[in-house]
């Protein structure tokens, strides 16, 4: 039995959490993960021209329908996403409504933006009181994670730049970033994310200091997934090699090479990206969106295909409780092993 940090924070088995992977539903990948002695977490969706306050909602329900466990859900608070605010004041009053909701819903993870934006709110400042959910937020820099240490998070997801989806101008490993993180908070509970998808580097994280591991490609590889099976059938086979940086809506995201990330350039700072905001429209901004439509729908050539390096580690597409298991048995035995690297004085 491994007990961390976090296994003991949000009572689950296993010290491992599937990423949050907007904007794309992850439901019954979250009830599969929960119930596979995980943390399964439900990504902030917002496919479709639908609202996201509504499909949370939804999405919420269905996985306390479906399990007893603890979930979490993720809000991206970036200023491109003119949603949160709201979602930050209606969703943990939504919470409060529903008793099982209040018991299951441990985990809020807030991502690409602000960490101030969810503790500011007045409805999750109450429904802190009430209840043990905690609020942690991505930091793919260590300047972040001061911020999010001042806003007062819970705790900190310590993203490094192979991870998949939205990361940071300064492209740091999780190696170096989660060093960093850990020597000057190591009271904070830390989960690391970004090139994680077996057992050995689950154990390797946790020797590192890390309280648990968040996997994203690894999951979209699974049977229960909600992911399209094009999507899924290209982790197998794929390379470490095969991804590339570009620029997203809030900021670098690591894409999956076809023809749309090949001849989508990357801007190199913070600063550019601003400015080329100022000059997007509402139509560029829509067009964008549908390359994430086309990647739901099952086009991997033209959509927007988000896949971390670690898709050069997986080599099959299994059941949500196989790849926990077997995650969890290979990291016991490399933990037992390295013992063995201690001499007797």
């Amino acid at each position: 039995m491994i007990e961390t940090k976090i296994t003991k924070m949000f009572n689950i088995q296993y010290p491992i959490i599937s990423a949050p992977m907007g904007p794309f539903y992850t439901t019954k990948l979250a009830v599969s993960v929960s119930e596979a002695g995980g943390l399964g977490v439900l990504s902030h969706t917002n496919l479709l021209g639908k609202s996201s306050e509504k499909e949370l909602k939804k999405n919420m329900r269905y996985v306390v329908e479906h399990t007893d466990n603890p979930f979490g859900f993720n809000i991206r608070t970036s200023r491109l996403q003119p949603d949160a605010p709201h979602l930050c004041r209606v969703i943990p009053k939504f919470i409060m409504e529903n008793p099982k909701m209040r018991e299951q819903c441990k985990y809020i993870i807030t991502s690409a933006g602000s960490p101030r934006m969810l503790q500011s709110s007045r409805s999750f400042q109450k429904l802190k009181e009430k209840t043990d959910v905690k609020n942690f937020h991505v930091a793919p820099a260590l300047w972040l994670a001061d911020k999010c240490v001042k806003a007062g998070v819970d705790g900190l997801v310590c993203t490094g730049t192979e991870g998949g989806g939205h990361q940071s101008y300064e492209k740091v490993s999780t190696l170096v970033l989660l060093q960093q993180f850990e020597n000057k908070y190591p009271e904070i509970p830390l989960v690391a994310c970004g090139g994680f998808a077996t057992g050995k580097s689950l154990a390797a994280a946790l020797v590192m200091g890390a309280d648990a591991i968040a996997m994203g490609s690894r999951f979209i590889a699974s049977k229960e997934s909600e992911f399209h099976q094009n999507y899924k059938e290209i982790v197998p086979n794929a390379k470490a090699t095969e991804t590339n940086l570009v620029t997203g809506v809030f900021g670098p995201i690591r894409l999956w090479k076809n023809k749309y990330s090949e001849n989508h350039g990357l801007v190199s700072s913070k600063e550019d990206k601003i400015d080329q905001e100022s000059q997007m429209t509402v139509e560029m901004l829509m067009e964008d969106q549908e390359h994430y439509e086309m990647t739901y729908e099952g086009d991997i050539e033209n959509g927007a295909v988000l896949l971390g390096q670690s898709i050069g580690i997986i080599d099959e597409i299994s059941s949500v409780s196989s790849i926990i298991n077997n995650v969890i048995k290979e990291a016991e035995k490399t933990l037992k092993n390295s013992q063995f690297l201690l001499k007797n004085p």
